[in-house]
């Protein structure tokens, strides 16, 4: 199949590498010229060290070559997401495949991020989103990895499957749209919370507690919002979670451990070379997103007391531990 990617960090690049190792024609396009340039020259990703870039990957930053795609992987950071998807919908064909690989809700509407593809490409194309516990790093090297494509349309998630798929990179299908999506959001809010506890020098038990109960609050907002608690026990729910809040791959780990030992966020990310942090992005449109639906999320409402409004980080956990006592699974005594 002819395939563009679009956005050539390190994710991008290695389900480009993917996608070429199976065989399909495949495209990656950079938004600076100057990137896509260096990527040519050096035919290495800085983000991907060791990586070869093969003579076969076709590298530009000229987006009209979506119009040829059969599919196009919307790779890109989550706030340019919709940027994006604005650039491609006047030159995409009808019923292209159009995939998301990112992690996010948008901030001021509260919508994932397949929700804003499909407002601002329409209905001409299917939307299948891929998520799932895999750091770019790993699956450039070919490390055995698994992962979900989820989509309201079985075709055209069967289609992902097919494509992605091989020894090496196992691929899930799933109609759970809002719980995948959610989910994938939502864990890296989780990660920065643990790098949290790593920085402020806990130990295993405190990592434990926060994951399990963050996955409490990652499944409780997606199933008010429509997805199935099942999805929230899968790769894409507590999978996810393990992978980025045990990871030093992870930048919302690493940012984490900076703030815990006493950085702010804009220090942790600027320490971090300006890498993007999604779980500072997520932490603001989850807390919206659950004032809306009025779900009850501690863990997040906590990380964006401390990212955005200044609250100290030590009083902030101090509190989450002095909450009113409860029962550990909801409506247990019923």
């Amino acid at each position: 199949m002819n395939v563009t990617v679009l956005g050539s960090g390190g994710w991008g690049t290695a389900l480009a590498l993917l996608l070429l190792e199976n065989g399909n024609q495949v495209t990656l396009w950079s938004y600076f010229q100057e990137e896509s340039d260096r990527l040519k020259a050096d035919r290495e990703n800085p983000m991907l060290k060791g990586v070869t870039l093969p003579e076969e990957l076709t590298l530009t930053a000229d987006i009209s070559c979506v119009s040829e795609s059969d599919v196009v992987v919307l790779a890109t950071p989550s706030f340019a997401v919709r940027s994006t998807a604005k650039q491609l919908a006047p030159l995409v064909k009808t019923g292209t495949i159009l995939v998301s690989v990112g992690k996010g809700i948008e901030k001021g509407t509260s919508l994932r991020l397949s929700q804003i593809i499909g407002e601002e490409v329409g209905e001409k194309c299917p939307v299948v989103v891929l998520c799932g516990p895999t750091h770019a790093e790993e699956v450039g090297r070919r490390i055995p990895s698994a992962i979900v494509a989820a989509s309201e349309n079985r075709m055209a998630a069967h289609v992902v499957q097919d494509l992605f798929m091989n020894s090496r990179f196992r691929v899930y299908a799933s109609p759970d749209v809002v719980g995948v999506e959610i989910g994938a959001a939502l864990k890296n809010v989780i990660a920065l919370c643990a790098g949290v506890i790593d920085g402020m020098g806990f130990g295993d038990n405190t990592r434990a507690m926060l994951m399990t109960r963050g996955l409490t609050e990652m499944a409780r907002l997606g199933m008010a919002l429509g997805g199935r608690q099942s999805t929230f026990a899968g790769l894409t729910g507590v999978g996810d979670l393990i992978v980025t809040c045990t990871s030093m791959n992870s930048r919302n780990h690493r940012a984490g451990i900076l703030m815990g030992q006493g950085k702010t966020i804009e220090e942790a990310i600027q320490e971090m070379g300006g890498a993007v942090v999604e779980g500072y992005y997520a932490a603001a449109s989850a807390h919206e997103l659950a004032q809306k639906a009025g779900v009850e999320m501690p863990i997040t409402d906590a990380a964006y007391q401390v990212m955005y409004e200044g609250k100290d980080i030590r009083k902030s956990f101090l509190e989450l531990m002095n909450r009113r006592k409860k029962d550990e699974i909801e409506d247990t005594w019923l």
